[in-house]
Parts: C-alpha cells; structure tokens; sequence
C-alpha cells in the first residue's frame, strides 16, 4: 500500500440513515482533489433504491461529483466507473452476499488496485468491515461467524459496537479464544480514518459513541477507547 492510501471506516449510521452528516463532510475534506469524484457502491443491501437517493440528496449538497454502481441490473464497464471515483463509498447491508457478487465482477481486485492508485475507499457497516483481513458476520444465518475481507487492512473490525451487544460480546469472545486477530469496535456516529495502513484519527459525530482496540489478554480481552 503506497504513502496516500487512505480507508474511511464507519461504524453505522451517516447519509443511508439520514444521520452524521459530519462524517461524510470529514470524507470529502481527505480528498486531495477539488470536486472529487465520488462513487456509491450499494451492493450489499442489494442496490436499494432509498439509500441510493439519499446518496444522491447528501452529496448532490456538496462540492463533488456523486455517482453509483448498481449490480444488479444491467451493467457495464465496471473497471471503467471504479478508476474515474477520486473516493468510493461502499453501503452497508449483507456482507456475504456483497463480496460474493464483487467477486463474479472482479471488484475485489479492482478496489485493491484503487486503493494502491490513491482512491480515498469508506463505507458504513459491511462497508467498513470489507476493508481489513476478516470479520463477524451474521449474513449467513448463523450467527456471527468469522468471514475474510478484502485485506487492505490488518485485524479484525466490529461495526454497531457498543449499539450491538450480542455483537460486541461476540467480538471480544472470538478474539480472546484466537478466532479472530486482534482489531477495532467501532460505535455507530464514529468513523476511522487509516492512512498507509495506519490509525489516523478517530472521527465522533455522537455523545458517548467512541472506538476502541481490542486484543487478546491473559484471561479476558483487553479493550481501550481510542481518542
């Protein structure tokens, strides 16, 4: 990963729920480019229309150039639309089944070489997972179960964290028995932002939401807030 590599990671909430508009402005502000061109990938709660418009209502407000992916319709040049976005911004909704329709379209790969190329990559929920070696999801019935990522970034990742309890706990659990390797809980309203692989800045848009890291101790997991 080059030197402007830079990931958005996102708890929950922001434009799909109408909420924290902070963290898409924090977004457009990373951007190196006036106007930037700005993708939406809403794979994963199967190209909904209504996240889709309020992709278009958020950022049509703001000095950018917003345009989507759907996949599930016709589609067309795919490699195309992934190296014209300056920032992609990926939804949340089913994270099996998005990286198992990226996958028939190449887009792992795609996305892996934007981010080399200097793309600015975030998202929200399954969208901000997608982005390291592996994480919790319940896509597939059941349970949380440990499923791999697109390895843009090391460890593991929890989004709704505090907000989820069963989540959180599941996390914790996974990670001290050695399931999953060590990483990051993030509440919804507050996103990371990585650069060249590291933890940049902690971005808070709520009272009381916070990140933290969690590892492995010697009888129960190690959790600290991150600032």
């Amino acid at each position: 990963m080059n030197s402007s590599a830079q990931i958005l990671a996102i708890g929950g909430g922001g434009f799909t729920h109408a909420t924290d508009p902070v963290l898409e402005t924090y977004l457009l502000s990373i951007s190196p480019v006036n106007n930037p061109s700005i993708g939406f990938l809403p794979t994963a709660s199967g190209d909904s229309e209504t996240r889709i418009k309020r992709f278009y209502s958020r950022f049509s407000a703001e000095t950018c150039r917003p345009d989507h992916l759907a996949l599930f319709g016709s589609v067309s040049e795919v490699e195309r639309w992934v190296k014209t976005q300056d920032i992609i911004y990926v939804g949340g909704g089913n994270t099996k089944s998005m990286l198992g329709v990226w996958r028939e379209w190449g887009l792992p790969e795609l996305l892996r070489e934007a981010c080399h190329r200097g793309t600015i990559l975030s998202g929200v929920s399954a969208g901000a997972v997608c982005w390291f070696d592996i994480a919790l999801s319940d896509s597939g019935g059941r349970g949380l179960e440990p499923l791999p990522m697109l390895q843009l970034l090391r460890g593991s990742c929890c989004p709704h964290y505090t907000n989820e309890p069963n989540r959180q706990q599941a996390f914790e659990s996974q990670i001290q028995s050695g399931k999953l390797p060590a990483g990051f809980g993030i509440d919804d309203g507050v996103a990371l932002h990585f650069s060249n692989g590291n933890l940049e800045k902690v971005i808070k848009t709520r009272e009381q939401a916070a990140a933290y890291s969690v590892c492995a101790g010697a009888t129960a997991p190690v959790v600290k807030q991150l600032s």
